[in-house]
């Protein structure tokens, strides 16, 4: 029997179809396979997600065995800011830590960002992502999500000012970000920035792979470029001056909401405008991310939106303005 002082955690793998398929330049996928912990204490349950990022060697069975590793000291009373030292960054302390502050949410009835300090969230706008295909392909589904008003295009191949010129074509009146996911390279980048800025492009992610990016010191950028691959805990944002305009924060990436709030108090400092992103992946994953997106510049947390299907007690979307969770989903 579960006793109030005492936690204990449940773990579960859970896949969730994509509607199409998600196509990036590293590769496409039709499915979000998602890490679900729990953690109760006493009726008190807390829930976070997470998807293994295997940009960075994450696999569901690496996640899964990292977190059950911690199970004993978990179910000993290991406390949330205890996590922060006993994990490293990435998916298995994101779960975890969003668990927590579900949980401390849960336990003292407030929501959690009342424990986190915060004013409450209100709707933010979301970027709706293209996929990379073909610049018809592109330019059908740009065509179709026209009516949006933040596109985000996925680029990073031969060709990309084609594919972009199509999208702005397709979608004339909505702003465009540009996400290049490290598919660029020193050859290429000063024409492809240019093509972007042509297109109208507002701000293009991660266009040279991490640790291959000092030419972005150097040249001119005519659109402020962010940090996505680049960026991973609040102790690599100093590197990024000089180099970047604005970093994206993933929970994912930053090991939970604890540490991607305290990046965006970084980010602030160092001068770079924020931005929160998200995997593809349901509800449950973009709801804590939705406090750090109060603050954001630019906010990418369309996951839900890919999906065929979403989760019981959903966030609520109207069009691109996505709505806080109900208690019922988190926090």
């Amino acid at each position: 029997m579960d006793t109030p002082n005492r936690l204990t955690l449940r773990l579960a793998v859970e896949s969730w179809p994509i509607a199409g398929s998600f196509a990036i330049s590293r590769g496409s996928k039709t499915e979000a396979v998602v890490v679900v912990a729990e953690l109760g204490a006493g009726k008190a349950r807390g829930r976070g997600e997470c998807v293994p990022y295997a940009r960075y060697g994450e696999t569901v069975a690496t996640v899964s065995a990292a977190i059950e590793a911690l199970r004993p000291r978990i179910e000993a009373g290991l406390t949330r800011a205890e996590l922060q030292e006993a994990m490293p960054p990435g998916a298995a302390r994101n779960a975890l830590d969003c668990a927590y502050w579900d949980l401390e949410a849960k336990r003292a009835g407030r929501s959690a960002a009342e424990v986190a300090g915060l004013a409450p969230p209100h709707p933010v706008t979301t970027a709706y992502t293209i996929s990379i295909g073909t610049p018809e392909a592109m330019a059908e589904a740009a065509a179709k999500a026209a009516a949006r008003p933040l596109l985000k295009v996925k680029l990073g191949r031969d060709g990309d000012p084609a594919r972009i010129a199509a999208v702005r074509r397709a979608a004339p009146k909505a702003q465009l970000i540009v996400d290049a996911n490290e598919g660029w390279d020193e050859t290429t980048i000063e024409a492809n920035l240019a093509a972007c800025a042509s297109a109208g492009v507002t701000l293009v992610e991660q266009p040279l792979p991490d640790g291959h990016d000092l030419a972005l010191a150097r040249i001119a950028r005519p659109i402020p470029v962010c940090a996505d691959e680049s960026a991973h805990a609040r102790d690599s944002l100093a590197a990024l001056a000089g180099k970047y305009d604005a970093v994206n924060v993933k929970l994912d990436k930053a090991g939970g909401l604890t540490e991607a709030l305290a990046m965006a108090a970084e980010a602030e400092r160092l001068g770079l405008k924020l931005m929160v992103g998200c995997m593809v992946a349901t509800s449950l994953s973009m709801a804590p991310a939705l406090l750090v997106a109060q603050t954001a510049a630019v906010v990418d947390l369309d996951g839900p939106l890919l999906l065929a299907k979403d989760r019981p007690d959903a966030l609520r979307y109207e069009g691109s303005l996505v709505h806080p969770p109900t208690p019922d989903l988190w926090g």
